[in-house]
């Protein structure tokens, strides 16, 4: 399964940053879902945030997704991959 990348940051209400990607199936997404998926996962882990960006307007890249990725992303339509500052709802 190939799957699109989105870099994104989340910035709280108190100023920390949370940096994670969120992978899509390729070509079936946009940034718009992006984002979405972005905004349900911060709710997850129970920030406030004040904004979200993504690094690009599209995706980073396209890549090829490994068994885990892939078994969630066809469970739920998405995954997310923490990165930097996150805080762990799983």
């Amino acid at each position: 399964m190939k799957i699109d990348v989105y870099d994104t940051y989340a910035t709280t209400i108190n100023g920390d940053i949370i940096h994670f990607d969120v992978l899509l199936p390729n070509s079936d997404t946009n940034e718009e879902e992006a984002v979405n998926h972005a905004k349900t996962f911060i709710k997850q882990v129970g920030e406030s945030i004040d904004t979200i960006t993504l690094d690009r307007c599209n995706f980073c890249h396209t890549e090829t997704a490994n068994v885990t990725v892939k078994q969630k992303i066809e469970k739920e339509g998405y995954f997310i991959l923490q990165m930097e500052g996150c805080p762990n709802p799983y």
